[in-house]
């Protein structure tokens, strides 16, 4: 591991650079090329962070790029040679080499204009944000920081080489950027950075969903996604991004006081991040969909608000509604199925423990709270506690104690019997076997009203359940014994062909 002592203002940083780099530099060097590494990896090692992806650039065209690594690279590929850029591995790094830019870009598409740079400073230039825009020269370990991006990252602000809007023209997306930094470093955005965003907000629209929705992603995914978030809505970009997210910001009237729902979800979004679990528990952090979940709770609230009689408001259905609303903007952000279904889902059930506090559940309630969770029941109890934000100390605790008793409930019931899958007492063969009953509907039949015993009743003996299902089917028009059929009477009268096709 090499060491680098770097002195910047009063701050000694010691960079420890495997081996790897080095060795690179020194092909590239050898060669009459530069090579830097810039970007991501430079801003991590102030952090004292590392990463296993490694971003590096050089005056070296991709053709020469190539020609140097390919013998010493595991494997490495080219699918970005049209921008610049070789892809590689080695020593488990995964390794890209961009060639210098001074790029333009097509301010309509957003189609980057290649053209190939000979100078760092310039290809630093277009970089996104100053802590993104500093290099280490290899493989002498030279920091080339021209716009001041080790001041900006102990001063923790985020501001762009040249101006933001230059900046935010090039790529839009980087707009999305600036929050996800904030959300993941924890850093403040500069005020001109901030205006810029809130001028081009709508510039986001020619960025394409895939690309928006990853950015979101990591931002949701930072340490501290309220803060990134709240950029997001505060610039204006949400109205694009997560139009819902900006309509929980109801006006609220000294006639009708209600808590602000907008800043309620922002709470209850890092109150569930708080409840996630290490790699070996049930919620590993960070887990987008019970945090998106938690975000989007109450984004139904606008829609189904009423003023009823007496200065009440009500929400009725706004679980429903939201869940709806979540699935339709997920799917425009081009999220998988999966992901969609199940934030879609937590958002539905968000509110059904609401009914236990007041009356206690049956068994059968539990089981059923249980089933229709399924493997999003570990979420579910995190979105339902972290959907507490009330300054009323007992009204919070009454609710806490309630959900632990309904986890007692539930860890109970699993003792007795087999929660993960409450299926029927008797499977599909056995109950055609009893009913005598070829592969069907009818089949179908049998087997709901079977599980809807198991729920209500828990599990019965396979007596007792042939027993109910057989008392089931007598009822069904399927089971009716077929009319006999009559002996022809003496006196019948033979049909003509034509009237027996009638």
């Amino acid at each position: 591991m090499a060491h680098a002592h770097h002195k910047t203002d009063s701050h000694t940083v010691d960079f420890q650079v495997d081996p790897v780099v080095l060795e690179l530099g020194q092909r590239f060097v050898d060669a009459g090329h530069e090579l830097s590494l810039v970007g991501g990896p430079v801003r991590d090692l102030f952090l004292g962070r590392t990463s296993p992806d490694l971003d590096f650039t050089t005056d070296a065209t991709p053709d020469q790029t190539v020609a140097l690594i390919k013998k010493w690279a595991d494997n490495f590929w080219e699918i970005g040679r049209a921008f610049g850029t070789i892809g590689m591995r080695k020593a488990g790094f995964q390794i890209e080499i961009t060639t210098y830019r001074a790029e333009a870009y097509d301010p309509e598409s957003r189609k980057p204009v290649v053209a190939f740079g000979n100078s760092l400073t310039d290809d630093l230039l277009r970089r996104d944000f100053t802590i993104n825009a500093m290099a280490l020269r290899l493989p002498s370990l030279e920091l080339v920081d021209p716009f001041g991006g080790v001041r900006d990252l102990h001063a923790s602000v985020l501001t762009t080489p040249g101006s933001p809007e230059d900046s935010f023209s090039d790529d839009p997306l980087r707009m999305m950027r600036a929050a996800r930094f904030a959300s993941q470093l924890g850093i403040s955005v500069h005020p001109d950075v901030r205006l810029a965003m809130s001028q081009m907000a709508e510039r986001i629209t020619i960025i394409s969903s895939e690309r928006v929705r990853d950015e979101l992603v990591k931002l949701i995914c930072g340490a501290r996604p309220r803060i990134g978030v709240d950029l997001l809505v505060d610039t204006g970009l949400a109205e694009f991004v997560l139009p819902e997210v900006s309509a929980l910001r109801l006006e609220s009237d000294e006639h009708h006081r209600h808590k602000d729902v907008y800043q309620h979800s922002l709470q209850v979004l890092e109150q569930a991040a708080a409840l996630e679990t290490d790699a070996e528990g049930a919620v590993p952090a960070p887990d987008f969909v019970l945090r998106f979940a938690a975000l989007m709770h109450d984004v139904g609230k606008p829609a189904t608000r009423r003023f009823e009689p007496g200065g009440a408001v009500s929400f009725r259905h706004h679980d429903m509604v939201g869940s709806k609303l979540t699935s339709k903007r997920m799917k425009t952000l081009r999220f998988d199925n999966d992901t969609i279904k199940a934030v879609a889902r937590l958002v539905e059930l968000h509110m059904r423990f609401y009914g236990y506090g007041d009356a206690g559940w049956s068994d059968s309630a539990v089981r059923r709270y249980v089933t229709d969770a399924g493997p999003l029941l570990e979420r579910l109890h995190r979105l339902t506690r972290s959907d507490v934000t009330t300054r009323n100390q007992r009204k919070a605790e009454r609710l806490a104690f309630a959900y632990d008793d309904l986890e007692d409930r539930i860890a109970t019931l699993r003792e007795q019997e087999s929660l993960e899958a409450v299926r029927p007492d008797l499977d599909g063969a056995q109950i055609m076997a009893l009913l005598n009953l070829k592969p069907g509907p009818v089949v179908g039949r049998a087997y709901k009203f079977l599980l809807e015993e198991r729920m209500e009743h828990g599990p019965l003996q396979p007596e007792d359940a042939e027993a109910r299902l057989l008392a089931w089917w007598a009822q069904q028009p399927e089971a009716a014994p077929p009319v006999p059929e009559e002996t022809e009477p003496a006196d019948a009268v033979e049909l003509s062909p034509n009237e027996e096709s009638k």
